[in-house]
């Protein structure tokens, strides 16, 4: 086995969604098993099925019982779910989201474990695996609970194409943003993302664009006030915490004028603001990141596409590039840990004297 292969924790997400379909057609490519070591938390009984009903060519999986188990260039399934779990093909039933529900909790704690190096999630469907034992918008803030802690919190960073989009709220409802914008929000958000670009994206002295939270940046207090009250003074307080920040921009303008282009990421205020335009740009090449995490987790930036199920039209680009930028981000992380490992430790030295020390005169004249 090579020992530097990172070895990558996949969830099935939705069994009524197309997570199969790209798993299926993400990993045809034998390639795939020899960049990383693959463990796919499902059932081989549903690949199976979907294997068939699609007519895709046969991809092997190789079954452990534990994560621990997969060694070597091959594709390995752990099984999660019972044999008999049904699928119901583009429908949100009870049974996959405890399908889904399963196939996470197994690979988090195995991530904790050490047993995965990073985790790839498919798409659930919020509807199906919302109940008492998932009381939470979605995949991030599960994560949060899960592997966070009081210092460590969740941030949705979408990425591809270019782009990296950080948001200082996540899954809100509409009504409810306004009151969670507030100075200390953005600044530990923007905090967090340089923190991140540096880290993880090997970006350093990162550009940070700041979007405004109403129309044309509030035209000076007509369209409101939170861009000269909040935003503005935020940014100051970012950036005499040492991170590069600008704005705030009106959203429509920044990127209708191509404006995103010069900047190594983009802190929006909520959900659709910075995804419609990062899914209009990325395409399929989009990547929904957690970071401000101890862990490693990404995730494709599309939902379960309960519509286009079973008709074998499903794009699995994002899957790949979900894949390898979490090996990516892996490796950006153990670097910029080396690097910073061991500084030089300051050397102390009486005020006015010399740095290199001088013998002593000679008694000798």
């Amino acid at each position: 086995m090579d020992n530097n292969k990172i070895k990558v924790g996949i969830t099935h997400g939705d069994i009524n969604g197309i997570g199969y379909e790209i798993l299926l057609k993400t990993f045809e490519d034998p390639r795939m098993s020899e960049i990383c070591t693959p463990v796919v938390y499902g059932s081989g009984k549903i690949a199976s099925a979907y294997r068939k009903t699609l007519s895709l060519p046969e991809v092997r999986f190789t079954q452990v019982e534990s994560a621990a188990e997969a060694e070597g260039d091959r594709l390995f399934m752990v099984n999660v779910v019972p044999e008999d779990t049904r699928i119901e093909p583009g429908q949100a039933t009870p049974e996959s989201g405890s399908a889904a529900l399963a196939a996470l909790r197994r690979a988090v704690d195995d991530l904790k474990a050490g047993d995965i190096d990073v985790l790839v999630t498919c798409p659930i469907n919020k509807h199906a695996i919302h109940g008492e034992e998932f009381d939470f918008p979605g995949h991030t803030e599960y994560l949060e609970a899960e592997l966070g802690d009081d210092t460590d919190k969740a941030m949705m960073i979408m990425c591809g194409e270019g782009l990296r989009v950080a948001l200082v709220t996540i899954h809100e409802p509409v009504s409810g943003i306004a009151p969670k914008i507030t100075r200390e929000a953005i600044t530990e958000a923007l905090v967090k993302f340089n923190a991140s670009l540096v880290a993880d994206f090997g970006v350093h002295s990162p550009r940070i664009a700041v979007l405004s939270l109403n129309p044309h940046a509030g035209d000076g207090g007509v369209t409101g006030t939170e861009e000269t009250d909040i935003i503005t003074p935020a940014i100051a307080d970012a950036t005499a915490a040492k991170v590069l920040a600008f704005g705030p921009y009106a959203a429509d303008g920044f990127f209708g004028s191509g404006t995103y282009r010069k900047f190594d990421g983009i802190l929006a205020m909520y959900h659709d603001q910075g995804l419609i335009p990062f899914k209009l740009l990325a395409g399929e090449h989009g990547v929904n990141y957690t970071a401000g995490l101890k862990y490693v987790r990404t995730s494709p930036d599309h939902g379960t596409a309960y519509d286009i199920v079973g008709k074998g039209v499903a794009d699995p680009q994002s899957l790949r590039e979900a894949i390898y930028m979490a090996m990516d981000i892996y490796r950006n992380r153990l670097r910029e840990a080396e690097a910073t490992a061991n500084p030089l430790k300051k050397q102390n030295f009486d005020r006015g004297s010399d740095r290199v020390p001088k013998e002593k005169n000679s008694n000798n004249n």
